[in-house]
């Protein structure tokens, strides 16, 4: 995990799961917007926060996919504030989360250019990856998932409720499928 001075001295972060409803840090300005070469996928295993070690949860990371999309929330975060955000996301997305730099598309291009952003991804080479599986397995871990911060099932529809607000066009295909098939399977 990078530390905060790994980072520089300010910046903005990228949201694209639990940040955009539940940041829980400072920040200066919040714009809506996207990432370009990654899809959300909830393939990343959570044994703390949405499940645990012996039934993990399932929350999103990015996956490189070349002609997708991902929407969410950039925080800019001011300076003196810096370090305690950093130390703060480090110690929230500690299972297996990585930091990478990416570009950021601003919702409205007209008021703001693209800028750089630092964003949390879960590796595919990290402990806590579950990867792909068939739409039925994931929904139904989502289902027993429960950990440290709440349901799995209330994690997949605070996103789902996010990035509607958002706009429809930010509501990627893998989370409305999962939200569609738990909603479907806990009023049947």
């Amino acid at each position: 995990m990078m530390q905060a001075e790994d980072f520089g001295r300010s910046g903005w972060i990228f949201g694209y799961g639990s940040i955009i409803w539940k940041t829980n840090f400072p920040y200066v300005e919040k714009c809506y917007g996207f990432v370009n070469g990654f899809s959300r996928r909830f393939w990343q295993g959570s044994h703390d926060h949405r499940g645990t070690r012996d039934r993990p949860g399932r929350v999103v990371t990015l996956i490189p996919s070349e002609n997708e999309t991902t929407w969410g929330a950039a925080y800019r975060i001011k300076e003196s504030d810096w370090e305690l955000v950093i130390n703060n996301l480090n110690s929230r997305e500690n299972d297996g989360y990585s930091s990478i730099l990416a570009k950021f598309h601003p919702k409205s291009p007209e008021n703001q250019p693209v800028f750089d952003v630092w964003i949390y991804v879960a590796m595919p080479n990290n402990t806590s990856f579950l990867g792909d599986a068939p739409i039925d397995l994931i929904a139904q871990q989502i289902i027993e998932g429960r950990g440290e911060s709440g349901s799995n099932v209330e994690y997949l529809f605070n996103l789902f409720e996010s990035l509607s607000q958002i706009g429809p066009w930010a509501i990627d295909n893998h989370t409305h499928l999962l939200y569609r098939y738990v909603r479907e399977k806990l009023t049947s």
